[in-house]
């Protein structure tokens, strides 16, 4: 692993998806790392009418008051649900289960459109019947009606923040426009612009409210541009299909057809093709004035280094900033047999003091 820091003010993103519809509760899941871990899960309105956001919480079993350092909100990609991710037991345990165990009270929330959040009504339309569905805009205000949420339940004015690929460009505009909100940002495959084709399966000239993913897909772009060498070991045997039977089976319709497929919302693709592939970001790094971790792995394809090593120079008033690669791992290291290293880089950064 390879650490870059910047300091000084100018220097410088379980439960297998049940199918019935979510309900208030609060149980008692066993943390295979010791103790217990409360477990809730919610929904909050989105800012879009009619349509409501999956959130799940997790903490250490009879804790209650946490402070802005101590409580984060998870933020998925483009393409899969962040409850089947943050929150997948690989292992014995998630990413979930590893930060509650270090005694913070974390959320993630599942955008519309996509896991057990609503479905708008055109997903059940033929994708080119409708234009792109969940804009990086309207995830941003997805985000930030959960951050409420969750600072108005706990009695905060901030909290940390942490997206993955996707993810990293609505926490960061979030972050951006909402400073007093975010205590500490994380940056986990950073998306910005793009040099090339992108990695997804798309036809730009053609997109429609949704895409579908199959699962052989899903793997192929898992382990495109490796070497059989790289692929061997990368994956723990019998992760991907864990990973795979939870995330489909999140929809059911898409689970009915043949072969089965996973629908996600196409406005992120519709905002890469206007924005990214264009050399127009959609948020400003020099507005963050919060700490910032970027974090990602050497054998990202989807995310390539030079994005994030675009960015970091370009965030030039955070109080301090520190950026991590992490060898032998791909965009999804979340769920490789490396998972540990990026587990650890965060929590190290969640918890350091200030280091000035």
């Amino acid at each position: 692993m390879k650490r870059h820091h910047g300091l000084g003010l100018a220097a410088g993103l379980l439960l297998l998806a049940a199918m019935a519809a979510p309900r208030a509760f609060a149980d008692q899941a066993a943390d295979p790392m010791g103790g217990e871990i409360a477990v809730s899960e919610h929904m909050v309105p989105a800012p879009q009418k009619g349509l409501e956001i999956y959130v799940r919480n997790k903490h250490l079993a009879g804790v209650s008051k946490f402070g802005p350092e101590k409580t984060l909100v998870f933020v998925h990609g483009a393409t899969y649900p962040a409850s089947t991710a943050f929150d997948l037991p690989l292992g014995g345990f998630s990413w979930m289960d590893y930060l509650a165990r270090h005694g913070y009270d974390v959320y993630l929330l599942d955008l519309p459109g996509y896991g057990r959040s609503t479905r708008p009504p055109e997903m059940d339309a033929p994708a080119s019947a409708n234009p792109p569905l969940e804009t990086t805009d309207q995830a941003v205000a997805a985000l930030g009606a959960v951050v409420d949420d969750v600072l108005q339940r706990r009695g905060l004015q901030s909290l940390d923040v942490m997206g993955w690929s996707w993810g990293t460009a609505i926490a960061a505009g979030f972050a951006a426009e909402n400073p007093a909100k975010v205590h500490r940002l994380v940056l986990y495959a950073t998306l910005w612009v793009i040099e090339g084709p992108i990695a997804l399966k798309v036809d730009p000239d053609h997109l429609g409210a949704y895409r579908q993913v199959t699962r052989a897909d899903a793997e192929k772009r898992w382990l495109s541009g490796l070497t059989p060498e790289q692929q061997t070991g990368l994956i723990p045997p019998g992760w991907f299909a864990q990973w795979a039977d939870a995330t489909f089976a999140t929809d059911p319709k898409g689970a009915a057809q043949n072969p089965p497929v996973l629908r996600a919302p196409e406005g992120v693709i519709y905002d890469v093709v206007r924005y990214w592939q264009k050399g127009h970001p959609t948020w400003d790094p020099a507005k963050l004035t919060m700490p910032v971790l970027m974090v990602q792995a050497e054998w990202d394809h989807d995310t390539p280094p030079y994005m994030s090593h675009t960015v970091f120079p370009l965030i030039t008033h955070a109080p301090w900033k520190e950026y991590a690669m992490l060898g032998e791992g791909t965009h999804t290291i979340i769920m490789e047999k490396n998972r540990l290293q990026l587990f650890r880089v965060v929590q190290d950064f969640l918890d350091m003091p200030a280091p000035r």
